[in-house]
């Protein structure tokens, strides 16, 4: 950045030059003085200022953007005696470096030239451009396609919060405002960190009293860098009506329905950072939207990490449940299954829907196959509507729109005369219901080939606008509009020496031959005619009004041709503009069939089944796969998943779900099974078939597991203390319609605590929140309590010994482990041969010893493992009987029968 030219005629951004004493003391320039009040009223956000085709920054902006970007930091003249460090980005790459910035936690504030340099210069030669901050660019209210992943929402979130009565109450809004989303809902101090991690925004802005208060800070500290403090004037509850009309351009806002003033407080908070950010640009929102409580699955946070629902637990997408049930084709699909699977149904009725529509896929697979093939034409039409509003838009954006308003069309098309379920008769309805009025225009109006940027043009189709069609023509065909002229002149005068010329002087003129000039200029109606321009020697030039008018035109015609499309594109802009609710709700639509086509080819290809989910309190799964797992191993062709059942419905006479508690070694499959029941709960929940056999659930209100180990340092929290935490929120939380999957309660502390704990734990569970649970533990202690609680069941991961290995089945059955096969395990991992020796012989005299009442006595028993080593390290092994047996054999002389005798003797003294 470093060896670009000069690219402004502004007056330097710096000091008056003069000798060093006095320019320490000199005035800031004009420009100077711009720059320090713009940035004084953005302190919080990098600066982009607009100097000719490059942003500049500058002072403290230009060295943070310099480490970030891995750009040239230079200087440019002083400010208070010191140099101005300063770097910058073409306008033309801006996109890029935004991306790098807003992905490392940054805020920008764009600040553009508002006013012409040629206005500026009336007010003197040293007079500075006007600029203003037009936009301010933050995680949560980008719009641009560089910017944004396709498959992924990018939300804004507004915490809103009202005290009174010696409480607060609680509510969040978000917003998508790439494609219009608006959501409220109330939550609670206990479920605000789930929420938010159950919509995933990119930023989350509180109130800045909020922000601090203690029993919120837990909160915050654990989402992170995405919460943004904002002054409390934004969330004020009782302006919040005025502000919500204002916005929708209404007389009330009471149409939307009653929110509470926390939601207000939230909705108004959101609505007023969309004015403060986009300045003078309106996004085309939808009206807000309340979320029921209570309407979709709660899942913790640490439960969503620990199943890997979006990213796996190293923040990759790969691997993820999300990217193995993926199959839609466009960004809108993709958005909405993923925002199925993040917040999962509890009615009944409603999953049902979904699945109703993903079965009916199933059985019309040429329908379906067709479906998604159209889809594959449909661009992302929220997004591009939302940039044409914002006024970032160009002509793709309105070539995105047409090519989804052609989709729909043939879409709606395949579906004439079917007999549809609810979900997607309402869906086909609403993809009929897009504007073809609209459509019709973009058809007429747009060209087949659209540039990126509405500047450079073109992008109007041919025979749509006449003046347009004629300055395009003058522009391009300039010299055959003017050999037009002169044969229609010539046949006119009879002059066939009449030329049309031109010079830089005269512009265009008609030049004849003095022999031929009488013809135009000698009568009175020849002379207003022709006018003479210009006499030579041997010839006379003249020009007419229709010829002088035609120069203009040509000189014009370019800039008049772009005039013209860029009226015609404000038009069309508007009129996408006019259409926003009718355009969101048929992409909405078409996302829905994406997803339901998607998931059907999901299940056909997976062999998965259709769930029975009602509201029992049944969980029976039969043939119960992992569905990353499986697709992992069929990818590396491994071996086969291994399926089981899963059985917690209740039993008997009593009403609740069953606790399994399962037992078995390590690497025997424990996790998986429980994760794999988590993920078909939240699989038929989100309306989707599942891998499986066959299964019924009864829905289930929240979902909590606990598996694996971390600790957190940040919080000064050790890997037992996070357990232990987790545990309790667990215990605290879950209730009869609860899902709770447990690994390994207990085995970060002291064998006795641990098993204390996890045995408390387990009676809990069975007395108090009385939920269906899957227990995993090595405590085999624990499965004395089957004999004491009813309905405790004993399940194991079974295994085979086989000449003294240990091979993993994989299998689920009824029973208890006698033993964790631990030794084993740690042998496959690679251990020395020493330390599993050692561990053997430890383990053999740990079980004696408890057998006999002398574990106590093992440090007595055994040797120390440091001298066990050096032992076996000082055994004189080149020396030893067979060792000597094997130095006296010459195979190359032996017969094969030699060879044999000489073989059974060498096992003789192997033996002894």
């Amino acid at each position: 950045m470093n060896d670009r030219p000069t690219i402004n005629a502004e007056a330097d951004f710096g000091e008056t030059r003069g000798p060093a004493d006095a320019a320490v003391h000199a005035p800031p320039t004009p420009m100077m003085e711009q720059f320090i009040e713009i940035k004084a009223a953005n302190p919080d956000s990098l600066l982009f200022y607009r100097m000719g085709d490059f942003y500049e920054l500058f002072f403290d902006d230009a060295e943070k953007a310099s480490r970030a970007l891995g750009i040239v930091l230079t200087k440019r003249g002083k400010h208070q005696g010191q140099d101005i460090p300063m770097c910058g980005v073409p306008i033309h790459a801006a996109d890029d470096y935004l991306q790098k910035l807003i992905g490392q936690g940054y805020r920008v504030a764009v600040c553009e030239q508002i006013e012409d340099p040629a206005e500026a210069k009336k007010r003197g030669s040293k007079s500075v451009v006007k600029r203003d901050v037009v936009r301010l660019v933050t995680p949560g209210t980008i719009t641009e396609d560089k910017l944004l992943a396709p498959q992924e929402s990018s939300f804004l979130m507004a915490l809103g919060r009202v005290k009174g009565a010696g409480e607060a109450s609680l509510a969040l809004a978000w917003i998508e405002i790439s494609t219009g989303v608006f959501r409220v809902s109330e939550t609670t101090p206990e479920k605000l960190a789930a929420d938010i991690f159950r919509i995933d925004p990119r930023e989350l802005i509180v109130a800045e009293p909020a922000f601090h208060d203690e029993e919120l800070r837990p909160t915050f500290d654990l989402v992170g860098r995405i919460v943004n403090p904002q002054p409390p004037s934004l969330f004020d509850s009782a302006s919040a009506p005025s502000r919500i009309a204002r916005f929708y351009d209404v007389a009330t806002p009471d149409s939307f329905g009653a929110f509470s003033r926390a939601e207000l407080s939230a909705i108004s908070g959101v609505i007023a950072y969309v004015e403060k950010t986009q300045k003078a640009e309106r996004p085309p929102l939808s009206r807000p939207e309340r979320e029921q409580e209570g309407a979709t699955l709660f899942i913790d946070p640490a439960t969503r990490a620990n199943l890997e629902l979006l990213r796996t637990l190293s923040g990759n997408r790969d691997g993820s449940l999300f990217r193995a049930i993926d199959r839609t084709v466009t960004g809108g699909g993709a958005r909405l299954l993923a925002d199925r699977l993040m917040s999962p149904l509890t009615d009944p009725d409603a999953i049902n829907g979904r699945l109703d529509a993903v079965s009916f896929f199933m059985g019309e697979t040429r329908l379906s196959e067709a479906v998604r093939l159209s889809l594959k034409r449909v661009a992302d039409m929220p997004r591009a509507l939302s940039r044409l509003a914002l006024n970032r838009g160009g002509p793709r954006d309105l070539g995105a729109l047409r090519s989804g308003f052609s989709a729909a069309r043939t879409i709606a098309g395949l579906f004439a005369g079917a007999t549809l379920p609810k979900e997607l008769a309402t869906a086909i309805a609403a993809v009929a219901a897009l504007p073809a009025d609209f459509a019709g225009h973009l058809d007429a109006a747009l060209g087949e080939e659209l540039p990126l940027l509405k500047r450079d043009g073109g992008f109007v189709r041919s025979g749509y606008h006449g003046e347009l069609d004629e300055m395009r023509a003058l522009r391009d065909q300039s010299r055959r509009v003017i050999a037009s002229m002169e044969r229609d002149l010539i046949e006119e005068t009879g002059i066939r020496s009449l030329k049309i010329r031109h010079n830089n002087v005269l512009g265009y003129y008609i030049e004849v031959t003095a022999n031929n000039q009488a013809a135009l200029n000698g009568s009175d109606e020849a002379k207003a005619r022709f006018i003479h321009r210009q006499t030579m020697a041997s010839a006379m030039r003249f020009t007419t009004t229709e010829l002088a008018g035609l120069e203009t035109k040509i000189a014009n015609a370019a800039d008049r041709a772009l005039t013209i499309e860029l009226a015609a594109f404000d038009q069309l802009v508007a009129e996408a503009v006019t259409h926003a609710d009718a355009i969101r709700a048929g992409a909405d639509a078409l996302a829905v069939l994406d997803v339901s086509t998607g998931l059907a080819a999901l299940a056909a290809g997976e062999a998965w089944c259709r769930p029975q989910v009602d509201q029992s309190l049944a969980f029976d799964v039969k043939g119960g796969r992992h569905p990353v797992v499986e697709q992992s191993l069929r990818r590396t062709a491994s071996a086969p998943f291994v399926a089981n059942d899963c059985t917690l419905s209740p039993d008997g006479n009593d009403k609740n779900g069953a606790i399994w508690l399962l037992t078995g070694p390590n690497m025997g499959g424990k996790s998986t099974f429980l994760r794999q029941n988590a993920l078909i709960a939240i699989l038929a929940q989100m309306g989707s078939f599942v891998p499986a056999e066959r299964a019924h659930i009864g829905v289930v209100d929240r979902l909590f597991s606990r598996v694996g180990a971390s600790d957190d340092l940040a919080r000064g929290r050790s890997t037992f203390m996070v357990e232990m935490v987790e545990t309790a929120a667990i215990l605290n939380q879950a209730g009869e319609r609860t899902l709770v999957i447990l690994d390994e309660i207990g085995r970060g502390t002291a064998t006795f605590d641990g098993l204390s704990i996890a045995w408390a734990a387990v009676e809990y569970l069975h007395e108090k929140n009385r939920c269906r649970a899957i227990f995993a533990t090595h405590y085999h202690e624990l499965t004395a309590l089957a004999g004491k609680l009813g309905r405790l069941h004993n399940v194991t991961m079974r295994v085979k010994e086989w000449e003294g290995e240990v091979v993993f089945l994989h299998e689920v059955g009824k029973g208890a482990a006698d033993r964790s096969y631990g030794v084993q395990v740690a042998r496959l991992a690679g251990l020395p041969d020493a330390v599993v020796a050692r561990a053997k012989e430890v383990l053999h005299q740990l079980e004696e010893g408890e057998t006999s009442g002398k574990a106590n006595k093992l440090v007595d028993d055994l040797p120390l493992f440091s001298v066990a080593v050096k032992r076996e390290a000082a055994k004189p092994i080149a020396n030893d009987a067979l060792s000597e047996a094997l130095k006296g054999l010459s195979p190359d002389e032996m017969t094969p029968r030699e060879a044999l005798d000489a073989l059974y003797r060498l096992k003789g003294l192997a033996g002894k």
